[in-house]
C-alpha cells in the first residue's frame, strides 16, 4: 500500500472529518509505531504500521456510508451527552455498523435535514466555509409583524460574540391570524443559532425551527421524525456539487 497523509487514514476509518483527524493529530493524541506524530500531512503506510488514537488500536477502514436523518427537535446533534440526554447516536444504535457522526451543526431545539457519515471527503465538502453550501430553513416566529421586521432580518446583523452577518434572503410564506408567520432562511453562511439570533435582532420569538435542505437535496419527505434512511449515490452527488455551478 502506497504512503497516505495521517489524516486521510483516521478520516477513511471512520475517526472524524479530514479537518478533525487533523485536529485529533495535532492534540497529540495519534501514536504511530508508539511514537506521538503531531503533523496531520505525515505520510504512513497503514499497512505496515501500528496507529492508534487515544492509546486505542486504529480500526481497519471502513466502507464510506452516508445517512440521511430526520433529526427530532430535543435531540443533541453528537454522538454522546455527558448529562444523560438523548442524541443522534441513539436512533441509529444497532442499527449501524459504521462509526458515523453527525456533518455539521442542528441545534437541540432544532429539526429536520441531518446527514450522518463516515466520509471525510463528502463531510469536508459540506462544512468547510469556502464551499459555502446554501442550508433551508422553514422558521416559525410568534410576535407582531411588521415589513419593518422584515428588513432586520435580510440586514447585515450582529452576533453576539460582534461578529456581523451578511445579509440572507428571507421570504413570508404564511402570515397567520394568530400572530405567528411562517418564514423561509436560506444561510450559506451557519453561524452557532444565527437564526435564532436574528428572529430576536427582530423582536420575533421562534416558536419551531427545521432544515428542510442542503443545497438542492432536500429533506425526504417519507422520513418521520426520528427517522433515516442511506443516501444514494444520486443524492451524494447532488451534494458534492459546486455551489458555484448550482
Amino acid at each position: 500500500m502506497a504512503d497516505e497523509r495521517l489524516q486521510n487514514i483516521l478520516a477513511k476509518a471512520g475517526v472524524a472529518s479530514r479537518r478533525g483527524a487533523a485536529a485529533i493529530i495535532e492534540s497529540g493524541r495519534v501514536t504511530v509505531d508508539g511514537l506521538v506524530v503531531r503533523e496531520p500531512g505525515a505520510r504512513v503506510d497503514a499497512a505496515a504500521v501500528r496507529l492508534a488514537v487515544d492509546g486505542r488500536p486504529l480500526a481497519a477502514a471502513e466502507r464510506p456510508r452516508t445517512i440521511v436523518l430526520n433529526k427530532p427537535a430535543g435531540v443533541l446533534s453528537s454522538m454522546s451527552d455527558p448529562f444523560g440526554g438523548r442524541t443522534v447516536a441513539d436512533l441509529i444504535r444497532g442499527q449501524v455498523a459504521e462509526r458515523l457522526v453527525p456533518v455539521g451543526r442542528l441545534d437541540k431545539d432544532s429539526e429536520g435535514l441531518l446527514l450522518m457519515s463516515n466520509d471525510g471527503d463528502l463531510t469536508l465538502k459540506l462544512t468547510h466555509p469556502r464551499y459555502e453550501h446554501e442550508k433551508t430553513y422553514i422558521v416559525k416566529v410568534a410576535g407582531r409583524w411588521s415589513e419593518e421586521k422584515l428588513a432586520v432580518l435580510r440586514s447585515a446583523v450582529r452576533m453576539p460574540d460582534g461578529y456581523v452577518i451578511r445579509p440572507v434572503p428571507v421570504r413570508v410564506i404564511r402570515a397567520n391570524p394568530d400572530h405567528t408567520t411562517v418564514l423561509e432562511f436560506r444561510l450559506r453562511e451557519g453561524r452557532k443559532r444565527q437564526i435564532r439570533y436574528m428572529c430576536s435582532a427582530a423582536h420575533l420569538v421562534v416558536i419551531s425551527l427545521k432544515r428542510v435542505a442542503i443545497g438542492a437535496f432536500r429533506l425526504p419527505d417519507a422520513l418521520a421524525p426520528g427517522d433515516w434512511r442511506d443516501l444514494t449515490a444520486d443524492e451524494r452527488a447532488q451534494l458534492q456539487t459546486d455551489p458555484a455551478e448550482e
